[in-house]
């Protein structure tokens, strides 16, 4: 469910009024006027809410979700529970999108302070021992806890909370987020902007309303100008103790656990669950959705293409287990080196 301190919908909507927006045909009801306040993931969706089911990945969750209504692809509305209303689309999560923009046509907070005595917003909590610099901007409801250092030219949007004892380097920016305690942000840092998410349409590219948070535990570090994207329903969230390199992407939905170490340049596309504990080399990319479990490690410029088993070493592009590339490394000297001779 969108967090009411960043996000407020509009609506609620009928299912008449959702299958015009998205040009979906209604299945499992009887009741055209049913009203639905809101969306939210297929798990966390309850009797009031819209969600929608485009990855074959989330069936399961699907087929015992609580939403009142789900978008869906023909092939797959055999699986919806008793009870759930159905928008059943060729196109779910283009559907999914229009449906959504309709709720949050606008999803940026936008606090400019009209002279500098007002850039920390009245409503903002600050505590003891807290020293603000010259340049920064706090904005309405948010909350800052003590003995934190909040460097120039940061920005901290609207209902943010922020813990005791944190470190905010130059220019980083906060939204959407909650940040927990003893946590440092490095110069540059972008937490809680917009994930990467769009659909395809016959006009080009419908923007996603990305209407998740970032959760950021206790005891983390981020390195120089990396970013971590707010979730687009789900919250993106940062386990307690991880340490983040400079340069690093993480994209919306990502879930990272405890005391995991990424390092300068890596990119971990969207809804990807990494385990507590896990090392991740520089450079290395992974593709979304994927399930990488507690203490395994990936080696520098590695390409994550599927889920890697806990404890697991990979290596390679496309990354396999670390004996077995080798064996592939070797395996083309020999070859190259009979074609020498």
């Amino acid at each position: 469910m969108p967090d009411a301190r960043f996000f407020t919908p509009e609506g609620p909507f009928s299912l008449s009024e959702l299958a015009r927006i998205c040009g979906a045909k209604i299945a499992n009801s009887s009741d055209d006027a049913q009203v639905f306040s809101n969306v939210a993931p297929l798990q966390d969706a309850g009797p009031e809410d819209l969600s929608f089911l485009d990855n074959k990945a989330y069936v399961d969750a699907f087929a015992v979700t609580r939403a009142g209504c789900c978008i869906v692809a023909p092939d797959h509305a055999n699986r919806a529970p008793a009870g759930v209303a159905l928008l059943v689309s060729n196109e779910p999560y283009l559907a999914y999108a229009q449906c959504a923009a309709a709720y949050y046509p606008r999803t940026e907070d936008g606090y400019i302070p009209a002279s500098a005595d007002e850039c920390v917003h009245p409503s903002a909590e600050i505590g003891a021992g807290t020293v603000i610099a010259p340049g920064a901007v706090i904005g309405p409801a948010a909350k800052i806890g003590e003995n934190c250092r909040i460097s120039p030219h940061v920005y901290i949007g609207e209902g943010v909370t922020i813990g005791d004892n944190c470190r905010i380097g130059p220019s980083v920016s906060l939204r959407y987020c909650i940040v927990g305690s003893h946590v440092t942000l490095y110069a540059g840092v972008r937490i809680g902007e917009a994930g990467f998410g769009f659909a395809r349409g016959p006009a080009g590219a419908v923007t996603v309303p990305q209407v998740g948070r970032v959760i950021i535990e206790d005891f983390v570090e981020v390195g120089s100008n990396s970013t971590i994207d707010r979730g687009a329903g789900p919250d993106t969230v940062i386990g307690a103790g991880t340490r983040i390199d400079n340069l690093v992407q993480i994209g919306h939905n990502v879930s990272i656990g405890k005391g995991c170490i990424v390092v300068a340049q890596a990119g971990i596309a969207g809804s990807t669950q990494i385990g507590n504990g896990v090392q991740i080399g520089g450079q290395s990319g992974f593709a979304g959705h994927l399930k990488v479990g507690d203490g395994a490690r990936i080696a520098a410029r590695s390409g994550v293409m599927k889920d890697i088993p806990p404890g697991f070493t990979v290596c390679g592009m496309p990354a396999v287990p670390i004996k077995q590339y080798f064996r592939q490394v070797a395996m083309v000297s020999r070859l190259a080196e009979k074609k020498g001779k």
